[in-house]
């Protein structure tokens, strides 16, 4: 009998955010023999990353329009992929943003605009996809936390309140899911090297696109519901929660 709970759902990959550096990566993994959907803003400017994916042996890339902020339109987006190309198996979400965080100290419009993104919406549409395929009674869905999630530092607290929330909002629906034939993956990188990041001293333990889309997939085919990446940002992460507030906030990002 095969063992569904190591097998990814790779029939129809969804990445929700197309222009992802990492969601393209994850997508090139689970690509061959697969039909891919790409969800962005502006749709027809995907060349690019529609070519790479056919490169890595899709069977077929479609794109469709998606604004992760209109959180109306998320249950129509979903429910639209899912009678054009049938059911959801593997659902990334790689949209988001790390914003300003100076400019988020003085504008609380962008300070609401960072986490409207990077958390509400996040929550909106993984609502949506749950209860998509517990209807379907299958389904995986990525989504992407952070090692600024764990505690908040001066330097990005904006940012990392965000990523906090979803943690503790994936942790919960992991547990909510359990025996519905639906799963979740939760992806805990550290810095990632890319557009996001560009003109950024890189961190300690940082990691390319590639790298978190290797071990993302990794564990994905192992049945994980969370992975560090890179690992030993696990044990950084558990000494972050244990240092004294006064050294906390003079850390640099």
């Amino acid at each position: 009998m095969k063992d569904t709970a190591q097998t990814a759902d790779t029939d129809l990959v969804v990445v929700f955010g197309g222009r992802s550096e990492i969601g393209i990566e994850v997508a090139r993994r689970l690509a061959r023999g697969a039909t891919v959907v790409l969800a962005a803003r502006r749709p027809d400017d995907l060349f690019a990353q529609t070519t790479a994916l056919h490169d890595a042996g899709a069977r077929e890339v479609h794109t469709i329009a998606f604004d992760a902020d209109d959180l109306g339109s998320h249950a129509g987006v979903v429910a639209d992929i899912v009678a054009r190309h049938g059911a959801i198996g593997t659902a990334v979400l790689a949209f988001g943003i790390l914003g300003d965080q100076a400019l988020a100290e003085r504008d609380a419009a962008h300070a609401a605009a960072i986490v409207h993104t990077d958390y509400v919406a996040q929550v909106s549409l993984l609502t949506v996809l749950a209860e998509t395929m517990r209807a379907a009674g299958r389904g995986t869905m990525i989504a992407f936390s952070s090692v600024a999630g764990v505690r908040a530092r001066r330097a990005n607290y904006v940012y990392g309140s965000a990523k906090a929330g979803l943690d503790a909002f994936c942790s919960g629906l992991t547990d909510a899911l359990h025996g519905t034939g639906v799963r979740l993956l939760l992806v805990r990188p550290g810095f990632v090297i890319g557009r996001m990041t560009e003109g950024m001293a890189p961190a300690p333990l940082s990691s390319t696109p590639g790298q978190v889309a290797d071990a993302t997939v990794a564990a994905l085919r192992r049945g994980r519901s969370v992975v560090w990446v890179p690992a030993p940002l696990v044990a950084l992460a558990a000494a972050f929660r244990v240092t004294p507030r006064p050294v906390w906030r003079r850390l640099p990002r």
